[in-house]
């Protein structure tokens, strides 16, 4: 199963790699024929094989779900681009430089992408692959993780007055849907259970020195402003199941095979990294 596909960079790309040798020539000789053609454009005759590519790129479907009034449609509007692709040969357009440009732009984008969905689906990643991605990925995940909420200003003068009314008895969520001026705050400055790590270290430093349902007496300051917060809970951080995890770790590990076999083909080429 393919994870981690390269497309092309349109329909009409796809249209132009697969048909480009024979409908866009830079002569005025006649285009070869189609043996499977299921139309004929000004002597050009339109395959299954780029008719199926149009239908999956257009519908999303494969060609044998369509209807016959589907199928019809997409018949004609592939007549359409043929009609107006061979207009633009016989009128020499397709040797303007740009165009020529673009043609092989496009054609090369195909040929990429083949090449890549190629090496994918001969280098899927294995399961003991998959499994020791996660024991790496999990092996620093034990811990605590907290749970905190907090409001952010501008100003230490204005944090300094948001700890004035929690000491007066004020409720955290309600002043934090208030005044914060984080994304958080509509929510009441919730963010939830986070390992220390995923937050910029004053912040966590500051939720690591609190008691559980305690409030920072003086604001933290970091490079977002100044906050407030309040640590509601903690617990042992347990990391996810790897059932839960393995089909988010395949696909990563399959792009980065692909990364480094670009890297190794540049290097051949002498590109550098």
């Amino acid at each position: 199963m393919n994870y981690f596909r390269i497309a092309p960079v349109a329909i009409a790309a796809l249209l132009i790699g697969v048909t480009g040798c024979k409908q866009y020539k830079r002569d005025d000789s006649a285009p070869a024929p189609v043996a499977n053609a299921i139309t004929t454009v000004k002597g050009v005759g339109v395959s299954e094989e780029v008719f199926a590519i149009y239908a999956r790129n257009r519908t999303r479907q494969e060609p044998d779900t369509l209807s016959d009034e589907q199928r019809a449609d997409l018949i004609k509007e592939l007549q359409d681009l043929y009609l107006l692709s061979e207009l633009a040969r016989e009128q020499k357009l397709d040797r303007a430089p740009e165009v020529v440009a673009q043609l092989d732009f496009q054609r090369r984008s195909v040929l990429a992408g083949s090449i890549a969905n190629d090496f994918l689906e001969n280098n899927e990643a294995s399961e003991d692959e998959v499994r020791a991605e996660y024991e790496k990925m999990t092996s620093g995940d034990a811990g605590t993780e907290y749970k905190a909420r907090h409001i952010l200003v501008e100003t230490q003068e204005e944090a300094q007055a948001i700890i004035g009314e929690l000491d007066g008895g004020a409720d955290f969520a309600t002043l934090a849907t208030e005044k914060s001026t984080g994304p958080s705050g509509p929510s009441g400055g919730d963010l939830g259970w986070f390992p220390p790590n995923r937050m910029v270290k004053p912040f966590s430093d500051a939720v690591v020195a609190l008691e559980d349902s305690a409030y920072t007496a003086e604001p933290v300051e970091t490079q977002f402003g100044w906050h407030v917060i309040l640590r509601e809970g903690s617990r042992d951080a347990t990391p996810p199941p790897f059932d839960t995890m393995k089909d988010q770790i395949k696909p990563q590990l399959e792009q980065q095979k692909f990364r480094d076999f670009i890297e190794a083909e540049r290097e051949k080429a002498g590109l550098g990294s």
